[in-house]
């Protein structure tokens, strides 16, 4: 049986000049999309108070296998992949597990 612990995604996209709005809209359905499925926890959007152009997502999954899960989606291959990656300058991910204190 896989690691069932949370996982906690972490990503933070700059944004090419002039495309953030674009970048936004599209997000709105991979947001509505990704809150569905079984795996997702909580899918979060947040955008920079120093940097419009930094979006940053903060997302939790009940395992990895269900990142594996959300990447694998039809919209995250179209929409994020697809048509999101082409407009950024830079793609960060970190995967973390959260600790309890």
């Amino acid at each position: 049986m896989e690691n069932q612990n949370p996982v906690h995604v972490f990503a933070t996209w700059k944004v090419k000049e002039g495309q953030v709005e674009n970048v936004l809209q599209l997000l709105k359905t991979v947001h509505h999309e990704s809150i569905k499925e079984n795996g997702n926890l909580f899918y979060k959007v947040h955008q920079s108070n120093s940097d419009a152009n930094t979006i940053i997502l903060f997302e939790g999954y009940i395992s990895e296998d269900a990142v594996t899960q959300h990447r694998n989606s039809h919209y995250f291959q179209d929409l994020v992949l697809g048509q999101i990656v082409p407009l950024l300058d830079n793609r960060e991910i970190v995967l973390a597990t959260p600790l309890n204190y």
